[in-house]
């Protein structure tokens, strides 16, 4: 059939001019059950809160990565109220990094934000990202929740920064004084924060620890510390450009630390923001989290367990013998089902 008349767009423009920043989230929830059978909640909770507690001008952008209909529906549902700009999806999982590489390649805004779907961000989070990367020089990532086994994690760059060290790779030398503190200063709040929602004891986290101080920087009247992480950070586009692999990698998990390893030898900064600025929230949401979630107007489940002494089951199947029959198990049920 011939063509008839013209496209109405033909000879026009757009008004749309890309914001700086582009808040990128990856999503993957392929089923409700088993590890992920609160996941939808967490979800909901750590969009809802970037769209309630991001001030100033962004372009929102959300990689479903093959998620099941139901994670679907309420994204696209975002999408037709105009409250995400951009939302890609996924009919398969494509492995973290692939996501990666097409978010970046992507994203219209000079500065990603980029988190996984499992944080949420609480008021004020963007603005002291950007201090610290519109302060110091040559940033590479900064996340908004510090951890402190991650000192000793590929920062020798941010280290040699914050000495006044030549060489510390592509860092600049002599470009101004760095005040540095070391010590064990950060709220305990935090390391039980991060121990419960990574599914931690104290036991094996003060292990990671032995040895580990904090290390706290000042530079033209900014503080922040030493070290960031790949489950959430902001960085300037073009470095995850640079530091992400090039080709097809056909891994769904891991690699993540290459990523980080790669930023600091590249002579990048790797720094948090010295408050918290997000939270953790795990596969499922604890009380204080349940109630954070009610305030935005969502209605979630609390996840059960909270607060009770753990009983004589959970604590046999905490049992390293017991753990391991047990994911054998779940392995075999796992090829019968998908036979």
């Amino acid at each position: 059939m011939p063509r008839i008349g013209y496209n109405p767009s033909r000879g026009q423009e757009t008004d749309y001019h890309p914001a700086r920043v582009t808040v990128a989230v990856l999503t993957y929830l392929p089923n409700q059950d088993g590890y992920f059978r609160d996941r939808l909640d967490v979800t909901r909770t750590c969009i809802e809160s970037i769209l309630a507690n991001t001030q100033g001008e962004y372009d929102s952008l959300v990689f479903d990565n093959g998620s099941c209909a139901l994670l679907v529906d309420y994204l696209r549902g975002l999408r037709q109220r105009g409250l995400i700009d951009y939302l890609l999806l996924s009919s398969r999982n494509v492995g973290k990094i692939a996501a990666l590489q097409m978010i970046f390649r992507l994203a219209p805004g000079d500065i990603v934000a980029y988190t996984d779907d499992d944080i949420f961000f609480l008021p004020g989070w963007l603005e002291a990202h950007l201090k610290l990367i519109d302060t110091y020089p040559r940033v590479g990532m900064v996340t908004g929740l510090y951890i402190r086994p991650r000192v000793n994690e590929y920062t020798a760059s941010t280290l040699a920064f914050a000495q006044n060290l030549p060489g510390g790779g592509q860092t600049p030398s002599g470009i101004g004084q760095v005040e540095i503190t070391r010590g064990l200063f950060i709220p305990r709040a935090w390391e039980d924060e991060y121990i419960q929602n990574s599914n931690r004891t104290w036991e094996s986290y003060a292990k990671e620890i032995e040895g580990i101080e904090d290390v706290a920087l000042k530079y033209q009247g900014v503080e922040a510390l030493v070290s960031a992480h790949h489950f959430q950070f902001v960085s300037p586009r073009q470095v995850m450009l640079e530091a992400l692999p090039q080709g097809w990698i056909g891994q769904l998990m891991g690699q993540m630390s290459v990523l980080d390893k790669k930023v600091d030898d590249l002579g990048y900064l790797r720094l948090s923001t010295r408050q918290q600025t997000v939270r953790l929230l795990g596969n499922s949401l604890n009380p204080e989290m349940s109630a954070e979630a009610a305030k935005l107007g969502l209605a979630v489940k609390r996840a059960s367990g909270f607060s009770k002494p753990p009983s004589l089951a959970v604590r046999l199947a905490h049992l390293p013998g017991v753990q391991r029959v047990a994911r054998l198990f779940y392995n075999r049920l796992y090829d019968l089902i998908n036979q």
